[in-house]
């Protein structure tokens, strides 16, 4: 299975939540995009949904040096979510990564002011949380902004990924109410090779994709 763009990603995976609506899974949905590829697919769903659209804003820690190397993510307020394994092998400590999870954490702020434009974060507390990214490779990311959200208590927690890596899948779904994932090819690689356009979105797509839906 492979995607033309996020768009029609979103509305695949739209067609299968709505299966689950149908039957009554998702009570209340709220649907929660991660930026800045996610949303493009979230929009979809929300629309098919008729649910309220918003952000959950996530940054990757990078290895000091070699920052495209992830080895945490932080969401929203939450404490970094570290590979202890990969920090192992590098040799280095939470207290190392201080100086990468200050500067990240002062991005994920710029983005939300951005994203929100002075709008209080939606309340997830007993809701339907359907997270939605574009695709899910280590699962990083995800599981940082599953733990955040888990900690203010929704009534049931969803991520829902058009692609992902079966490793990804396996680490995640204990963290989550349910995972659900259209395509976990065993040759997966990157999420990008599933899609036949995946160019990064610009901060004004996503605030366009924000306006066009409401907001909780």
């Amino acid at each position: 299975m492979r995607f033309r763009d996020r768009r029609q990603a979103g509305r695949e995976l739209a067609a299968r939540l709505r299966q689950e609506r149908d039957a009554g899974a998702l009570p209340d949905p709220l649907v929660l995009a991660l930026p800045r590829g996610g949303v493009a697919v979230a929009a979809e769903v929300a629309e098919a949904l008729g649910t309220p659209l918003d952000v959950l804003v996530v940054r990757k820690v990078g290895a000091p040096g070699h920052e495209e190397y992830g080895v945490g993510a932080m969401a929203g307020d939450g404490v970094p979510v570290y590979d202890d394994e990969a920090l192992r092998g590098l040799g280095l400590t939470h207290a190392d990564l201080a100086p990468v999870v200050e500067r990240e954490r002062a991005e994920l702020r710029r983005r939300e002011r951005l994203y929100r434009q002075g709008r209080p974060a939606p309340d997830p507390r007993g809701r339907t949380v359907i997270v939605i990214d574009d695709g899910l490779a280590t699962g990083s990311t995800a599981r940082a902004a599953l733990r955040a959200l888990r900690a203010r208590a929704p009534g049931r927690l969803v991520l829902a990924v058009p692609v992902a890596s079966p490793a990804g899948v396996a680490s995640l779904r204990p963290e989550t109410d349910d995972l659900i994932c259209l395509h976990a090819p065993a040759a997966f690689m990157a999420v990008g090779q599933w899609y036949d356009e995946f160019d990064q979105l610009t901060d004004e797509e996503v605030l366009g994709a924000l306006r066009g839906r409401k907001q909780a």
